[in-house]
């Protein structure tokens, strides 16, 4: 008797349960964009701290992550390809931006060539947008290691030298973790696709 007089509540409870289930389904897959270009981070990984300076001379640190999605690139001017090539494809990002206040970081890991006199037209010939940041190798290693980047320097056969060092690129949200990676080769269309997808999941 009990069974039977409870029998229509139990359906509509199940119900009730299935529907919030596919709300909540619906919600996990709005919250975990696909990407066709990168790998969207299940959960989002925080910064150590850190503390570099822009090309004015100002402290740049994590608190300057704040309230904007970020893109990061790892390089250095006198990269002979990587370099160039990454920073004219984020330039061309920049023509529409897919993201909303979207910085363009660009983090030197050659300290000893890279001054601010010298960084700074380099940028600039690509997108006077691009935020340059410098540091020691000792400054730079805490952001190179949270985001599992690394750069080492080799000697070159004329006695200069070069940098090997990672060539992805790094989205970080507004709350200054790590939220995304797109690794070379980079197409910008294919970018700003996935730029878009995640602007339009609202997960930054």
């Amino acid at each position: 008797m009990i069974f039977r007089r409870s029998l229509p509540g139990l359906i509509v409870v199940a119900l009730l349960g299935a529907a919030g289930g596919a709300m909540v389904a619906r919600m996990l897959a709005q919250k975990s964009p696909v990407l066709h270009s990168g790998t969207w981070l299940p959960q989002p990984r925080p910064l150590a701290p850190f503390a570099l300076a822009d090309l004015g001379g100002r402290t740049f640190d994590n608190s300057a992550l704040l309230k904007h999605p970020s893109l990061l690139f790892f390089g250095f001017s006198s990269c002979p390809d990587i370099c160039p090539t990454t920073l004219a494809t984020m330039a061309a990002l920049m023509k529409n931006a897919p993201l909303p206040d979207l910085q363009l970081l660009f983090a030197s890991v050659d300290p000893q060539r890279d001054q601010a006199a010298t960084l700074r037209p380099y940028l600039a010939s690509f997108d006077p947008r691009f935020i340059g940041l410098v540091g020691s190798t000792q400054a730079m290693a805490p952001l190179l290691h949270s985001l599992g980047a690394s750069a080492e320097r080799h000697a070159l056969n004329d006695g200069s030298y070069s940098i090997d060092h990672s060539a992805t690129l790094y989205l970080l949200d507004t709350r200054g973790r790590m939220a995304a990676v797109f690794s070379p080769p980079f197409e910008a269309a294919s970018l700003r696709a996935d730029l878009e997808r995640i602007a339009r999941a609202a997960v930054l």
